[in-house]
């Protein structure tokens, strides 16, 4: 495959994984008029669950073997499904979709902090930081703190939390699950197995109240977890397999303009000249992200980003 096509697919994968991720809020807020926070998590990893454990099993692949394997995949469930799942659903009852999506933007930034921290991202082209830099100004352009005013309020901080969630597993996915000669559509399966487990055991905490959905929330979950949850985190490992975190990672930029753009044509919350403007800049830092994108081409990585496409690809 060229490197032409290879950026083309790369961009449809990116572009595909924006819009259902972004999507995600939006479903959250219309599950959350029948159902609670826990229930709602409880829901989508069960069916983002059940959905990959079929294809994984229809396309003759197995669940992973090994202790190991599953007590990584129990850390990863928790810190990438399990937790930020939950923070969306509580801080969603206080922020509307379309600041949830830009609150959740911090991820790149998290997860590039994270990784030269840790050693496990090395030093970033100039194009690219500054590409990651923009993106985010794109996300406070979106977000215009200044114009707001008191504290950032407990729901914005569950939802940056959530985002920082998912900065901390992408790179734990990274170094201890991908690469690792297992197919990722067997590893986003049984994650997802894990994580419906760690959160049934939370639902005690919610005070078990009775399910009182109507049709729009049922279907609402029904998305949210076929789609928005069980594909996109299938997607979601095969980019952190194929280039790395940090890239995976960038993908969060893209979410302010989706669920912004989804909040305004369904929900029918505001968006203005400034908000445009703030998508138009994200739309440029992505760009920029992905210019000499990757994993670096050293040995080791090589190594793991060709194992994990080639037996994702099986």
């Amino acid at each position: 495959m060229n490197g032409r096509v290879r950026s083309l697919l790369g961009w449809g994968r990116l572009g595909l994984l924006a819009l259902l991720w972004g999507s995600t809020f939006l479903w959250i807020e219309l599950a959350l008029t029948g159902l609670s926070p826990l229930q709602v998590t409880v829901a989508r990893c069960a069916l983002g669950a059940l959905v990959l454990t079929a294809a994984c099993y229809g396309t003759g692949r197995r669940l992973p073997r090994g202790r190991g394997v599953w007590g990584r995949l129990v850390v990863a469930a928790f810190f990438c499904n399990a937790l930020p799942f939950a923070l969306f659903g509580l801080g969603q009852q206080t922020v509307d979709s379309g600041q949830a999506g830009v609150l959740n933007a911090t991820t790149p930034l998290w997860s590039l902090a994270l990784g030269l921290v840790t050693g496990a991202e090395r030093p970033l082209r100039p194009v690219r930081l500054a590409g990651l830099l923009l993106g985010f100004g794109g996300t406070v352009v979106i977000f215009a703190p200044w114009q707001r005013s008191g504290s950032l309020g407990w729901g914005a901080l569950a939802v940056l939390a959530a985002a920082a969630s998912y900065a901390v597993a992408f790179g734990y996915m990274s170094r201890t699950l991908v690469g690792k000669g297992i197919p990722t559509l067997s590893l986003s399966a049984a994650q997802l197995i894990c994580a419906t487990g760690l959160a049934a055991l939370a639902l005690p905490a919610d005070g078990l109240p009775p399910v009182r959905a109507d049709r729009t929330a049922l279907i609402a979950v029904v998305v949210l977890g076929v789609l928005a949850t069980g594909l996109t985190f299938h997607l979601t490992y095969r980019i952190i397999a194929d280039e790395g975190a940090t890239d995976a990672a960038a993908v969060g930029y893209l979410l302010p303009v989706v669920s912004l753009a989804l909040g305004a044509v369904v929900l029918g919350e505001d968006v203005g000249l400034r908000v445009g403007a703030g998508m138009a800049v994200v739309l440029a830092g992505v760009g920029m992200t992905r210019r000499g994108g990757g994993r670096p081409p050293g040995p080791a990585a090589g190594a793991a980003a060709g194992s994990a496409t080639a037996v994702g690809a099986r």
